[in-house]
């Protein structure tokens, strides 16, 4: 069976929401997921996992949260070539250029990125869970 992390970090629970719903899908499509809050995330454990799904929001200046997420993903971005990869995340403001970069620089890393990287406006609704879903479904499938 495959193994697909879904490794998040979320400051209002907007992103928590999202990370629930890719969890689902990616169930759905028939995978093993753990959910990881990111300072749960046993990063001794990265090769268990046959893909993962990142969930971050715009921070600051249309950036990763610079405290914990981007420290965590500098580390590990020598890890992803090849590895199936979704990206996901909110943002209350401006137009979503933090994911452009984010998954711009995942396609650099080599990694096989699914879908542009999900940037939801504020709370999810309803359909924007459902998106959540349809990408953890799409990571799962493409291992």
């Amino acid at each position: 069976m495959s193994k697909v992390a879904v490794i998040y970090w979320s400051g209002t629970g907007n992103t928590e929401a999202m990370a629930q719903s890719v969890k689902a899908g990616a169930e759905k499509a028939g995978a093993a997921v753990d959910l990881f809050e990111l300072e749960s995330f046993p990063a001794g454990q990265f090769a268990d996992y046959d893909a993962f799904l990142f969930g971050c929001p715009a921070m600051g200046n249309e950036e990763l949260e610079e405290s914990a997420y981007e420290p965590f993903f500098a580390s590990i971005e020598d890890k992803l070539s090849g590895v199936p990869v979704g990206l996901f995340g909110s943002y209350g403001w401006g137009g979503g250029a933090w994911m452009e970069e984010w998954a711009e620089r995942v396609r650099k890393d080599g990694a096989k990125l699914i879908g542009d990287g999900l940037a939801i406006e504020n709370a999810p609704a309803d359909e924007d869970l459902a998106k959540c879903e349809a990408l953890g479904q799409e990571v799962a499938a493409a291992i």
